[in-house]
């Protein structure tokens, strides 16, 4: 395992992989912690955070080009960045299975789906955890 293939590419993809790796350790902690405590609403926000960046950052990145610039993996993206508001306003109106139902199918769908992905030979991920 060698990080320098990931510190070694563009700027956005290792503030991406960086973002998403926190992403998912402070997912986990979230789904496993005990809910509706300040502790759990603080992290939450953090989280938030993180996906923002995480989306954001992909952009970006274009390594795996369908449509001009773009893949779908993009399309992922822009519903995070829609979705991710939407589940904490469930939050704040105190529609609790709602709100977890949407962070559960980001955290499922934006980390652990997609950091598959990222883990096909060729991409950066794989040289970094495999080699080349």
């Amino acid at each position: 395992m060698s990080l320098a293939p990931l510190l070694d590419a563009a700027p956005a993809i290792p503030l991406h992989a960086f973002a998403a790796m926190a992403a998912f350790l402070l997912g986990v902690v979230q789904l496993a912690a005990p809910k509706g405590t300040l502790p759990h609403r603080t992290l939450g926000w953090v989280w938030i955070s993180l996906m923002v960046s995480v989306a954001v950052s992909s952009f970006w990145i274009h390594q795996i080009r369908l449509i001009g610039p773009w893949s779908p993996i993009h399309l992922l993206s822009i519903f995070t960045l829609v979705v991710l508001p939407i589940g904490a306003w469930m939050a704040h109106r105190h529609r609790v299975a709602d709100h977890r139902r949407i962070m559960i199918l980001i955290f499922s769908g934006a980390l652990v789906i997609a950091g598959l992905f990222t883990l096909v030979p060729g991409r950066i991920m794989h040289t970094v955890l495999f080699g080349p």
